[in-house]
């Protein structure tokens, strides 16, 4: 009789659903999961789409050769309010540091997961790592198990100086060892394979690795994360700057100031970090993965309308024409006149929050530092959604810098440099695209 009551209201139940949605043959959709997504992530700002004219528009020098005025449309993004600081990338700096120690040093089994889930982004050899026993590395560092101590001495430079030039409890990690391996979509790459019939998936991916296969096109060095902290130096050889050497991404004076010495390949990596990082949290509150798309550098476009902030033709970030307030006061950082650059406030870099936001709420985008963007140089594009040039080894540097005269500061005005040089003057800020119309 049981089994005749449980056959019954199983018929039921499937006579049920197929008169409920799509029961009848019609077309009702498959839907994703919703959720919340108008949040603008920590630090960032909301930059809205729309068009603008990009491009000189005022006063030009003598052989410069920069784009002409263009009518650019964009969608809507989300960009950080300031240049990635030396706090925030010595975060990313810090977990490479950790995750290398562990694997390295095979300690794993004193920081893995007992349950073995991934929680923490990057490659196969970090996601059962237990990041909460590891915390900010103090747990890891300090640990007082002898096994543990003896095999951390892989990550610290073994040399016959160490005796004389550091105390007894001062250690040297050999910094050359902080290396990211990661890997990408190359969306270039998987454009050419797609009417290849030999081509795999993998061949659309670059592949950051510790050791690469010669000859194969997309498989890369993984990259080391380290600032160059000798670019200070290594810029101007005849001026002192071994203070700054020493102390501008260690001190915790120059926390808030923006990292440099960082290249345009070390600041791709870090967007890759930062887009692990959050997805491995949106894992845990049960979210897409995509809940927030990637994090990567602007488009020259992108960051030019958005230094703008919704003015049209106007040379500087704040709107006016000049570079100084009703009050005389600079309104960035800069070489001013022919070289006094304390004037505005500041020998070298100022913290990334100095002077007033643009109309967007987004702090020096000019002067500071000059920053990374994703483009390859190239002074004529034809497009007006969002232009990009991917090809070349030159990428646009925007913004001008602390070493920069006014000229450069402007907001159509574009630099470029190799992207594995490091500069004491170049450094970057992430955008994250909004999947929309309008929040």
């Amino acid at each position: 009789m049981k089994k005749l009551y449980f056959l019954a209201i199983s018929l039921l139940t499937l006579m049920l659903s197929s008169c409920g949605k799509g029961g009848q043959g019609e077309l009702v959709g498959a839907y994703n999961r919703k959720f919340k997504n108008t949040a603008i992530p920590l630090g960032m700002v909301y930059v809205p789409g729309g068009r603008n004219l990009l491009g000189m528009t005022d006063e030009d020098i003598t052989f410069y050769q920069g784009k002409q005025s263009k009518m650019v449309s964009m969608s809507p993004f989300f960009m950080d309010q300031t240049e990635i600081t030396n706090a925030e990338y010595r975060q990313f700096v810090n977990w490479v540091r950790d995750s290398v120690a562990i694997t390295r040093g095979d300690i794993s089994q004193y920081y893995i997961q007992r349950n073995g889930a991934a929680n923490a982004p990057g490659g196969s050899n970090f996601k059962n790592i237990d990041w909460k026993k590891v915390g900010n590395g103090s747990n890891l560092w300090r640990n007082r198990d002898a096994a543990v101590q003896n095999k951390l001495k892989a990550m610290y430079i073994n040399d016959n100086l160490s005796s004389f030039t550091r105390g007894k409890n001062d250690k040297d990690l050999d910094i050359k060892l902080l290396r990211y391996a990661y890997v990408e979509k190359n969306m270039d790459m998987a454009l050419e394979n797609a009417s290849l019939p030999d081509k795999q998936r993998i061949d659309d991916y670059d592949i950051y690795t510790d050791d690469p296969t010669p000859g194969k096109v997309n498989e890369h060095p993984s990259v080391k994360v380290y600032p160059d902290t000798l670019v200070w130096r290594k810029d101007y050889t005849y001026e002192y700057n071994d203070p700054m050497v020493e102390a501008y991404f260690n001190h915790p004076s120059y926390d808030k100031y923006p990292v440099v010495g960082v290249t345009w390949d070390q600041a791709r990596a870090f967007s890759n970090w930062r887009t692990q990082f959050y997805e491995n949290v949106a894992k845990q509150r049960k979210l897409p993965s995509n809940s927030r798309l990637k994090y990567d550098l602007p488009t020259e476009a992108e960051f030019e309308y958005a230094a703008r902030g919704g003015r049209t033709q106007t040379k500087y970030p704040w709107g006016g024409p000049y570079i100084m307030n009703a009050k005389g006061c600079l309104q960035a950082n800069f070489k001013v006149g022919r070289g006094n650059y304390a004037d505005d406030g500041a020998l070298y870099t100022v913290e990334a929050r100095a002077y007033l936001p643009n109309d967007y709420g987004l702090y020096n985008m000019a002067g500071n530092v000059a920053e990374w963007t994703l483009n390859s140089y190239n002074t004529s594009l034809p497009e007006d959604k969002n232009p990009i040039f991917r090809k070349g080894r030159r990428k646009v540097v925007k913004g001008g810098s602390w070493k920069d005269i006014g000229f450069f500061l402007q907001n159509s005005v574009a630099q470029h440099e190799y992207q594995n040089i490091p500069r004491s003057y170049i450094g970057f800020r992430c955008v994250s695209h909004y999947p929309g119309n309008s929040i």
